[in-house]
């Protein structure tokens, strides 16, 4: 970090998507503004949260329709903030797929809703579309024995293949739609492991192309 670089304000964005039980996802999300030190006190030795906004939505596959949706305003820098809560309520029935950015922006921006909240919930739907994929892991392992990776044939199939391709396509360059990568998944050429996979199973002193031939077919 530069010495000549002073803080001025912190924002954080914390998402996570659950699996139920039932086949519903829950997805969780917060944004929290801290602001630093001293910045409107010079006797205040304490950051100051000045915004600190959490959301639940609760989503139903195979479509990604939002059934349920929990807002709650736990920092906010004004009495009337909360009264703008119960209109995030029309979120129920919308699907999180394509074009969801767009009507959570139509329907919360500007003064139809509260832009901290809104910003989070543009956060939480890629989320949800990483969670669809994982979500049918997560099926097909409750479905057998949940202590055993799931087969090649089942990870490589055409309809995981093609769930993947759906849920990623045209998202950015690399899952272009008339690119080579998806194309590769879709005719079963590429099942290359993410780097990160890669990396994680050699430090645990596997070989990860071994790895992916036993699980990824």
């Amino acid at each position: 970090m530069d010495d000549d670089l002073e803080l001025m304000h912190t924002r954080g964005y914390d998402v996570r998507g659950y699996w139920r039980r039932d086949g519903m996802l829950v997805i969780k999300g917060a944004v929290r503004d801290q602001l630093p030190t001293r910045l409107y006190d010079i006797d205040d030795d304490t950051p100051l949260v000045m915004h600190h906004m959490e959301v639940a939505l609760t989503v139903e596959l195979p479509d990604l329709l939002i059934k349920e949706v929990d807002v709650e305003f736990l920092a906010h820098p004004h009495h009337a903030c909360p009264s703008v809560i119960d209109h995030y309520h029309h979120l129920v029935g919308l699907s999180i797929a394509r074009g969801f950015t767009h009507k959570v922006r139509e329907l919360f921006g500007g003064p139809r809703g509260c832009t901290h909240t809104t910003a989070l919930l543009q956060a939480m739907a890629p989320v949800a579309m990483q969670c669809k994929l994982a979500s049918r892991m997560m099926g097909l392992r409750q479905s057998g024995d949940a202590t055993q990776p799931l087969a090649a044939d089942t990870l490589n199939s055409p309809e995981m293949r093609a769930l993947r391709a759906a849920g990623n396509r045209n998202t950015c360059h690399v899952w272009a739609e008339d690119g080579g990568h998806i194309q590769r998944i879709l005719d079963g050429t590429g099942t290359e492991l993410p780097i990160p996979i890669s990396v994680r199973i050699r430090e645990r002193g596997g070989d990860p192309d071994e790895w992916r031939r036993q699980r990824w077919g």
